[in-house]
């Protein structure tokens, strides 16, 4: 390295901490209140190239620290000069922005009329225009169906707005001057990044910068691989399954072949589904280290190596493979808003693998679906229409080695803060009925699953309207690890308890009358180590803070508990009836599922689709779901999909001209 190992360390503070003064100084500027209560942004302290060198560790979004702006910043015509800012929201240029509401920022640092470094970011709009409020809804099918889309270019030249694209950009959006007040806050991020690096080269001088930012990504590098070579080399192999593909559709299925050589891993995903024929797709462009496929890696890594350094340089020890046309790779005009649903189970996927490899050193899996819930209406006190976010629901994280999971925030979405009740129900029509915890959500084991979250509301709007994106863990639970037990599944519940009762499942967009009750329930995280060997008391300790019921305390722990104490003869009854430990507890949803649907089906299935161009996979199979739902129980799946490929090509070949490509 060119920075002695004491500068280096100075630097690596001094850049967190000019992250962190962007990061804070959006939160307390901005609008909306997911961005100034949730605080789903970034910021980022780029080098010359636009790799991310520096994130903050105690503000905003988690997801990011790897990003790479290259692609995006090179799309910008016309080159770059002091005071300009650029901008893009659209998924398909430069894979930076991963879906429409998220507006990325950057801007060019100069020192003696060179580009030394850029200041970025990122916030998600409440809402960017398109077919819903909220604009996101795993209902649509192309991406044009969400919002207004920008390319990279310039929102400043040499520090002067340009009005006409912010003008086109404002009529597009429901809450134009929601939209703009966070904007502003984003520009004052950026130019807070600006003057920070500045401050570093009047201080340590240019070339020092220079040198310490690319020495910064070494650094990050080098620890990234003596954790992989720290681990058994091989290749460990999971699966993962969303509920559904598509509003009431069928499983879909993410897979992944880890292979750890060395200091190297490469994270080949090949197996995975079509990309879908809903917003439920991840824009990759293919890119080997895009930071979207990654962030379980960001998670794992920190658990292994607590206090590492995460950047752009971490990314360098692994490669991934994404297949062309596939879920986690898309082709445009694909719908991409609901990526961050399918970004939970990519996480859980990646954590699945890895503790194969590192059994006794992680955690079980976290709920690992986050329902952000929106509404829409005409505030009653106010008389104005507005969008407002009102809550994530965030499941419990998974039980560690060391200690029960963390409740009502899984670690891989922790970083999405709580809105309080008071301001939620002083910017929207809205009455929080009950929010909370739920018991006997956690899954069981030696060290418990975090527990679920639970919310009901009401409105009094005549015309509100609910979008409650990422529902999902309704069906497929979080798995339980080393005999813990899965974690709860999750449900949303219209009117619960009254005679007009709704399971409305996975929906994610509803009118929501006057009167009526919204329930929200996330998943539970997932118990690690095998239930029976928790100890007594903690049961009783779960029983009293009302983590676990009575009868949950005796069906999952094999406790047995009368009038707050424990009964030691009866305890030591159930717990005879212990049974084995399997690595993985999987849930009876996906057991069931994976009995028709084999590894087998899945491949006979998979070499088929891949004979067909892209657009026609997602359709055929729903084809080929139905065919094997309708056939005989008793006939292999495998025999039923290729009868009914068969019998469908018959009558309508592939036109000639297309390829599978």
């Amino acid at each position: 390295m060119r920075t002695d190992p004491v500068t280096l360390q100075v630097l690596r503070n001094h850049t967190r901490a000019a992250a962190e003064s962007m990061a804070t100084t959006l939160y307390r500027t901005a609008h909306s209140t997911f961005v100034k209560e949730t605080e789903d942004f970034t910021t980022q302290l780029l080098d010359a190239d636009g790799k991310a060198v520096a994130v903050p560790l105690d503000i905003g979004a988690t997801w990011y620290p790897g990003v790479d702006y290259g692609g995006a910043i090179a799309l910008v015509p016309g080159g770059y000069q002091p005071g300009d800012i650029a901008m893009t929201n659209d998924p398909y240029s430069g894979y930076l922005a991963t879906h429409s509401p998220d507006i990325v920022m950057w801007k060019p640092v100069f020192h003696d009329g060179a580009i030394i470094a850029f200041a970025g970011g990122h916030i998600h709009n409440v809402d960017v225009g398109g077919a819903v409020p909220a604009s996101l809804s795993r209902t649509l099918t192309e991406v044009h169906q969400e919002g207004i889309r920008v390319p990279p270019m310039k929102l400043y030249r040499a520090g002067v707005l340009d009005e006409g694209l912010l003008r086109v950009m404002l009529a597009n959006v429901r809450v134009p001057h929601q939209n703009w007040g966070d904007m502003k806050a984003q520009v004052a991020a950026v130019n807070t990044g600006e003057r920070r690096i500045l401050d570093l080269v009047r201080r340590f001088g240019v070339s020092t910068v220079v040198d310490g930012l690319a020495d910064l990504l070494d650094y990050a590098e080098a620890q990234a691989r003596a954790v992989l070579a720290g681990l058994p080399d091989g290749t460990y192999r999971f699966t993962e399954y969303c509920d559904e593909d598509a509003a009431g559709g069928d499983p879909l299925r993410l897979c992944l072949a880890m292979t750890i050589h060395g200091d190297t891993a490469t994270l080949d995903f090949t197996g995975s589904d079509p990309q879908t024929l809903s917003s439920m797709n991840v824009p990759t462009g293919g890119h080997p280290r895009h930071s979207l496929m990654l962030v379980g890696v960001y998670y794992v890594l920190s658990a292994l190596h607590p206090g590492i350094m995460l950047n752009f340089g971490t990314t360098r020890a692994f490669t991934c493979v994404c297949p062309p046309g596939s879920v986690v790779n898309p082709a445009f005009p694909a719908a991409v808003g609901m990526r961050s649903m399918v970004c939970g189970r990519l996480r859980s996927l990646i954590f699945g693998a890895f503790a194969q490899a590192a059994p006794e050193r992680l955690p079980a899996a976290p709920a690992g679906a986050t329902s952000i819930i929106n509404m829409a209406a005409e505030n009653t006190r106010t008389g104005k229409r507005g969008i407002t976010a009102i809550a994530p629901i965030v499941g419990g994280g998974g039980g560690m080695p060391h200690r029960d999971g963390t409740d009502g925030s899984g670690a891989d979405a922790a970083y999405l803060k709580n809105s309080p009740v008071e301001i939620t129900e002083t910017e929207a029509p809205v009455r929080i009925l009950r929010y909370g915890l739920m018991p006997d959500t956690g899954g069981a084991g030696t060290h418990r699953g975090g527990m679920a979250q639970i919310m009901e509301f009401t409105t009094d709007a005549p015309d509100a309207f609910v979008t409650a994106r990422n529902r999902d863990r309704s069906v497929f639970q979080p798995w339980g690890i080393l005999g813990g037990q899965p974690g709860a599944a999750g449900s949303f519940t219209l009117n619960p308890g009254r005679p007009d009762e709704r399971n409305l499942q996975n929906t994610d967009a509803l009118a929501l009358p006057p009167g009526n009750v919204l329930r929200v329930i996330s998943p539970g995280g997932a118990g690690r180590g095998h239930p029976f060997d928790r100890r007594p008391e903690a049961v009783l300790r779960d029983l009293r803070t009302g983590r676990v019921t009575t009868e949950g305390a005796a069906r999952d722990y094999g406790v047995a508990i009368a009038d707050d104490v424990i009964d030691v003869e009866a305890t030591a009854s159930l717990r005879a009836t212990r049974g084995p430990a399997g690595m993985f507890a999987l849930g009876a949803a996906r057991e069931a599922h994976e009995a028709r649907w084999t590894e087998a089906a899945y491949a006979a299935m998979l070499e088929r689709l891949a004979t067909l161009p892209v657009s026609w996979r997602a359709p055929m199979k729903k084809r080929l779901f139905a065919a094997v739902r309708a056939g005989a129980v008793e006939r292999p799946a495998t025999e039923v999909i290729e009868e009914a490929f068969a019998a469908y090509m018959a009558l309508h070949p592939v036109p000639q001209g297309h390829d599978s490509k």
